[in-house]
């Protein structure tokens, strides 16, 4: 009963919670499966998840759905965040961003970059999902290692369209090489972006 207690009387600062904070209370649902501590994690990054939602998915049933089910991820899964590794928001967000990956595929939208814009929202602006400045900078470093690990041809395409902010068509001309192939060689180069998000976050 005093175990109960104790998790009744966790609090967090007036003004939000810090990083610390964030990553006890992820660490509380792992181990104890702390209602309410996820009930504080939901109600923090709820509404964060759902511009992000909003933003990429562009309809409002679509944005709750990733509410949901990134925090049910994070209830199922709390006990794979390794708190030694980084925060629990860089944790969430990735979550966040596979749960966002599988819905845009289902979706199937006409945008030809569709696949992408759920691993790129670092460098696509991340806007209503901004955390501190040490967080971003992690998050935008370990996107560029996964990056360094495509091959060449691949990663040059990636590299063109999303840190020069090259058009398809101009990364054809400048590479001259056919359209259809900047198409391949993106799609496949994201695939395998998407496979070391997997592979390292799962």
């Amino acid at each position: 009963m005093r175990k109960e207690d104790h998790r009744k009387s966790r609090k967090v600062s007036t003004d939000g919670p810090t990083p610390d904070d964030l990553k006890q209370l992820l660490i509380d649902v792992a181990t104890e499966k702390n209602a309410q501590s996820f009930t504080m994690l939901f109600n923090y990054f709820a509404p964060k998840i759902r511009s992000y939602g909003l933003r990429h998915l562009r309809v409002e049933g679509h944005a709750m759905e990733l509410v949901q089910e990134t925090m049910i991820l994070v209830w199922r899964k709390a006990h794979l965040f390794d708190h030694t590794k980084g925060a629990a928001s860089t944790w969430i967000f990735t979550v966040m961003r596979n749960v966002s990956f599988d819905m845009l595929r289902k979706v199937k939208s006409n945008r030809e970059d569709t696949l992408s814009s759920d691993i790129w929202p670092i460098l696509d602006g991340e806007e209503g999902v901004q955390e501190d400045q040490a967080v971003q900078q992690q998050m935008h470093g370990q996107l560029l290692s996964y990056i360094d690990r495509l091959p060449d041809l691949q990663q040059q395409v990636v590299r063109g369209v999303y840190l020069k902010q090259l058009t398809h068509q101009e990364l054809a001309e400048q590479l001259g090489v056919p359209l259809g192939t900047i198409k391949s060689r993106l799609r496949l180069g994201l695939q395998k972006l998407r496979s070391h998000l997997e592979v390292d976050n799962d």
